[in-house]
């Protein structure tokens, strides 16, 4: 089986984030995932998952103006104190609400001449996360991201992970798999994980193009479940599309595919 999560920040956003809890538990869901959690105080999240009995399986490092068109926190050299205050907050969070891995986002640089600083600093970045979560027993991931949607995006392939994984060579750093970011790229998300099931930390899925529910897309979900499911990895898998329609009706794809057995 696949064990799925709901991402909150992308589905039931017809409702306040908090009630969203009750309708990915009510939905079906067992886990959540959130981008950014710090809008809600770490006590309501906590009261909330208590009562729904959801886990919360991953959140992300903040990353300042990144979703606004800036460059991000975790790799522009003159802003690494505002990364390590980040951390702080993070590792508040992590102690109540107690994930499985926390995605430090490698961000943009809008200059190209300072690329290798970028890289150089994210790289020190993430290391410094992840000797910071490994005491919780959370993972630090990171992800590609694709430069259609965020041009500019340092990392941006399959082998740019792996190559950053193997050079900073940190137990307690994994890889995130994103199916839409590879796919939009043109890579093959599927033979990426048939081949490094043991980088991986964390996946989540969306259809291209569009990003939006299985089905409105391109993508194969069947096969690429089955390869999921068939590769060894077992970990989580997070929803992370836009509903085309209300959010309820976007969800055909997960009964068919979470009792699924091999």
């Amino acid at each position: 089986m696949i064990n799925f999560s709901a991402n909150l920040s992308m589905l039931f956003t017809e409702l306040p984030l908090l009630d969203r809890f009750d309708a990915a538990k009510n939905a079906g869901f067992s886990a959540a995932e959130i981008q950014f959690p710090y809008s809600e105080s770490i006590d309501a999240l906590r009261a909330k998952l208590d009562e729904t009995g959801l886990q919360l399986v991953l959140f992300n490092v903040d990353a300042d103006d990144l979703l606004q068109g800036g460059e991000g926190l975790a790799a522009v050299p003159e802003k690494r104190e505002r990364f390590k205050a980040a951390l702080t907050q993070t590792v508040d969070y992590i102690e109540a609400l107690q994930p499985k891995a926390v995605n430090v986002l490698p961000g943009r640089c809008m200059n190209p001449s300072r690329l290798d600083d970028y890289l150089q600093t994210f790289g020190e970045n993430l290391s410094l996360a992840a000797d910071t979560f490994a005491p919780f027993g959370v993972s630090a991931i990171f992800e590609a991201i694709n430069t259609i949607d965020m041009p500019g995006f340092i990392i941006h392939s399959g082998a740019q992970m792996l190559d950053w994984l193997e050079r900073l060579n940190h137990p307690n750093i994994l890889l995130q798999v994103d199916i839409y970011h590879l796919s939009m790229m043109n890579e093959d998300p599927e033979a990426f994980i048939r081949l490094h099931p043991e980088t991986i930390g964390h996946i989540q899925f969306a259809d291209t193009p569009g990003r939006g529910q299985p089905g409105t897309g391109n993508i194969d979900f069947n096969r690429l479940f089955d390869t999921i499911r068939n590769s060894g990895y077992s970990g989580w898998t997070g929803a992370e599309y836009r509903p085309v329609g209300p959010t309820l009706d976007s969800l055909d794809w997960l009964e068919q595919f979470q009792t699924k057995k091999l």
